[in-house]
């Protein structure tokens, strides 16, 4: 007789079952097994004592390399076992430093646990400034820089000469001394120079200065082969000639690479008062703008070339080398390279002192002269502003105002961090030293550092590290320093 398990119907679904049940008899099935250990764990970290919109500044640094920034409370998860270090830095906000408590702590991450740290800031005493004193003697010092990456400081005397700062002590023989091919007549002289970004490698340098017909020269020297304290005395091709006929101020003078790699110079009107030629409103002539220019291939036969997005470059009538134009006296201007914005302290006429700031990359633009004084409608009570660009900030010609605006840098410097990302400027006749932030398109947070009796303010400058000086008719030269 068969089996009678064989009459019934056999389907799919129940010899998988079977199949299934008779392998959990053979493996033990039914019995319960725990997960497999936990093999990280947690590290909860409060941070407290910021206001609100300030972020904290806390690196956790632990086993395998791991590192990670927080700004604000928070728990980090899968952490491998072992001991994890915190360290907390300072942080700004406005004048007003907030310290961390406890700068570091180490903390013991274990399996399937969860640890916890804190971090708790407090406002310390407010930032102040002083200067402190770098150099002294100098002729009229007329401008502070010094090659990327070096720690010297080049200091330019207005009569034409450019001193070297090193471990603290002025140098006996000047890097240059052009004295022979200049003038301090009226506002000539040698107004400023820039190291090429590669000059560490190509010993490449740029002046800016009046010729002894009162034109303006933009010439490219070269370091000596044998002493890097000496300029090749040879070696100047001269880049650029601007005719500026008739009178004997405002030059502008500041060239400065921007960080595309080309070469600016800010130009004056051409002098006299209230631009009687109309030089700033006309791109045919090279006198009241910006300029840009590529100088990276300088030949005698072809001493620089129009870089790529130049404005006006083939446009009938108007000059190539033009980036941008209605400036009266711009003698110093600044690019913020973290923020990408452009910072032109224009000299006023007779009533208005102003600031413009504009993002770097923005070709064309017109800064208003002379239509416009500040925010004013000069010598009218009514002007067109259209396609203006107006002042950030500006400032009258008042008892506690000034004469003449003299342009600085966005701080971006290490020792105050309190200080990071603030504008400083001053003014020639007042001497004061201010700063304001900018955001969003407009200015705030105008402040007054108290800075007094330290003469007539030539110019700013700024070292390698991006620390910040004053420049004084005094024949000094200041560190702006932590009080």
């Amino acid at each position: 007789m068969r089996n009678s398990l064989f009459r019934l119907p056999i389907t799919w679904p129940a010899l998988l079952l079977a199949c299934c049940l008779a392998l959990l008899a053979a493996c033990g099935g039914g019995q319960d097994h725990p997960p497999p250990g936990a093999t990280t764990g947690s590290l909860a970290v409060t941070i407290g004592g910021l206001p609100a919109g300030v972020a904290g500044a806390v690196t956790v640094t632990g086993p395998a390399s791991y590192s990670k920034l927080l700004t604000a409370s928070t728990t980090l998860t899968k952490l491998a076992p072992g001991a994890y270090m915190l360290s907390a830095a300072s942080v700004a906000q406005g004048t007003v430093t907030l310290a961390p408590t406890p700068v570091t702590q180490q903390v013991q991450i274990n399996a399937d646990a969860t640890a916890s740290a804190g971090v708790t800031y407090a406002a310390t005493a407010p930032l102040a400034l002083a200067l402190q004193e770098v150099a002294s003697g100098l002729s009229a010092p007329i401008f502070l820089t010094a090659p990327p990456g070096d720690s010297r400081l080049f200091i330019l005397e207005r009569p034409g000469r450019i001193r070297v700062v090193q471990n603290g002590g002025l140098l006996a023989t000047p890097f240059l001394d052009i004295s022979s091919l200049t003038s301090t007549s009226g506002e000539r002289g040698l107004l400023s120079m820039a190291f090429h970004p590669q000059y560490a490698s190509n010993g490449y340098f740029f002046l800016y200065y009046t010729n002894l017909a009162g034109d303006i020269v933009i010439e490219r020297r070269q370091v000596s082969a044998g002493n890097a304290n000496v300029a090749d005395p040879l070696s100047a091709l001269t880049i650029l000639t601007i005719p500026h006929p008739t009178f004997s101020n405002h030059y502008g003078g500041l060239l400065s690479f921007g960080p595309d790699g080309y070469l600016y110079a800010g130009t004056g009107d051409g002098g006299s008062a209230g631009d009687p030629s109309g030089n700033a409103q006309n791109t045919n002539v090279l006198l009241g703008k910006l300029l840009r220019l590529d100088v990276n291939a300088s030949t005698v036969a072809q001493p620089y070339a129009i870089p790529p997005g130049n404005p006006f470059a083939g446009m009938p009538g108007a000059r190539g080398e033009i980036w941008a134009y209605g400036l009266r006296n711009p003698w110093r201007y600044a690019f913020d390279m973290p923020a990408q914005l452009l910072y032109i302290a224009d000299v006023g006429q007779a009533n208005w002192e102003e600031v413009d700031v504009r993002p770097m990359g923005q070709a064309g633009n017109n800064y208003g002269w002379n239509i416009m004084e500040g925010a004013h409608c000069y010598n009218s009570s009514s002007c067109t502003q259209a396609a203006l660009v107006l002042p950030a900030i500006e400032y009258s010609h008042d008892a506690a105002g000034g004469c003449s605006v003299t342009g600085g840098y966005v701080y971006r410097g290490s020792a105050l961090p309190e200080l990071v990302g603030q504008y400083l400027y001053s003014d020639y006749c007042s001497g004061w030293l201010k700063s304001f932030s900018y955001g969003n398109g407009t200015a705030s947070a105008v402040t007054d550092w108290g800075i007094t009796n330290v003469g007539n303010i030539l110019s700013f400058g700024q070292d390698a590290q991006n620390e910040l000086y004053m420049l004084s008719g005094t024949g000094k030269v200041y560190q702006i320093v932590r009080k």
